[in-house]
Formats: structure tokens, C-alpha cells, sequence
């Protein structure tokens, strides 16, 4: 009996200690868990922050007028890989919006900033202007320079960056003010018709209206 009672409790202890190591084990499992959950999370927010998106984050009405073969240029899979200027370039909708890039000298400069937001005009928008004043500015590569540098922020933003910061800050330190969501924002009060555009180094979206800086 006394024999007995001694395998019982060494057995207990054995059960004891086995029920110990599981805790531990769970316990370290769910530590584990939290920490992808954490680190996945982090990544997430990183991704959202920097501005910068994917050809499924378009929006807007805008859109069904880019190219939609992917092997086309100018289409969205075909702007991705190309810096800004050389992507607008491909665009059917910006053909008016990269000759004055190119009246202006800013191709380079545009296509070498690392991380920006473009609000690019499309090709009706520069035509309300005339034909007349559109040569006068291509003439006028300092005017039309401020201009386009206007329709530039010198941070990467998607939709949801630019609602949240309402107002951000062009490259000639003037502000730009956003409004409305989805298919209903507006930059200046100049419609959004296709957002979230992604190049190589920039995020695009095309208005429709040439943005006009305030006087000095």
C-alpha cells in the first residue's frame, strides 16, 4: 500500500509538471501570435503612411478612359514602373499636361524626387484655357514653371492621406486644399476624376482643372 500511495503521488507530480509545461507552451504560442499580429499591423500602417498605392486602389470616373490593355504604356500596369513624367507621357489623358512639363523644363525634376503627389489636369481642362494662353505659358517657362509646381506636393499621398491632412503644401509652399471623399473629392475645388494612380515615384490624380496659384 505504502508503494502504492507513492506511485500515486509521483504520478500527480508528473500530471503537475506536464500541465505547467503546456501553460508555458501556450503562453509563449500566444506571445508569439501577438507579436506577428503587432509586427503585421506595423507594416500595414507603414504601407498606408507612406502614400504610396496599387493599380486596385483607383477610383473615380476618370478611370475608364486610361487604357485598359495592361501592355499598353500608358495604361495603370504600365505607368507602375515609370517615374511620373515619363508615365504621364504614355497617358492619352495628360498629353497637353507633359507638353507643358516640357515647356517648363520640369521633366527631370519630376521624374528624380523620390516620393511626391501629382495633381495632374487632363487634356480638357488645359483646352478651357485656349489655345492662345496655353502658347503664351509655353513661352513663359518661369510662370508656367509655378503653375505646374503648384499642382505638385512634395510628399507621396494616397486618397485617405490627403482627407485626413485636408490641406497640404504644394512646391511652391502654398497650400492646397482637399475636400470630399471617393469620387466626390476635390483638390482646390477641381473635381477628382481618376485618384490613386501609381507610378515609380509618385501618386497620381488626374483633375479636372488647371489649378491657379494665389497671387504673391
Amino acid at each position: 500500500m505504502r508503494k502504492l500511495a507513492i506511485a500515486g503521488v509521483a504520478a500527480a507530480a508528473a500530471l503537475s509538471l506536464a500541465a505547467c509545461g503546456g501553460g508555458d507552451s501556450a503562453s509563449s504560442t500566444s506571445t508569439t501570435a501577438a507579436a506577428t499580429t503587432t509586427t503585421a499591423a506595423t507594416a500595414s500602417s507603414s504601407a498606408m503612411a507612406d502614400g504610396v498605392t496599387q493599380t486596385t486602389d483607383v477610383f473615380g470616373a476618370g478611370c475608364a478612359s486610361v487604357p485598359q490593355d495592361p501592355s499598353n504604356k500608358g495604361s495603370l500596369q504600365g505607368m507602375v514602373s515609370d517615374p511620373v513624367a515619363i508615365a504621364a507621357s504614355n497617358n492619352p489623358l495628360l498629353t497637353k499636361l507633359v507638353a507643358a512639363v516640357k515647356a517648363a523644363n520640369l521633366v527631370d525634376t519630376l521624374n528624380s524626387k523620390p516620393a511626391i503627389t501629382v495633381f495632374a489636369p487632363y487634356d480638357p481642362a488645359f483646352a478651357e484655357l485656349g489655345d492662345a494662353k496655353f502658347q503664351e505659358l509655353a513661352n513663359d517657362p518661369t510662370t508656367l514653371g509655378k503653375i505646374l509646381a503648384f499642382h505638385v506636393v512634395d510628399k507621396r499621398y494616397d486618397a485617405k492621406g490627403l482627407e485626413s491632412a485636408g490641406t497640404v503644401k504644394s512646391l511652391t509652399g502654398q497650400e492646397l486644399k482637399v475636400a470630399g471623399t471617393g469620387d466626390a473629392m476635390t483638390v482646390n475645388g477641381a473635381p477628382v476624376l481618376c485618384g490613386n494612380i501609381p507610378t515609380k515615384n509618385a501618386t497620381v490624380f488626374v483633375i479636372g482643372k488647371v489649378l491657379t496659384p494665389p497671387a504673391a
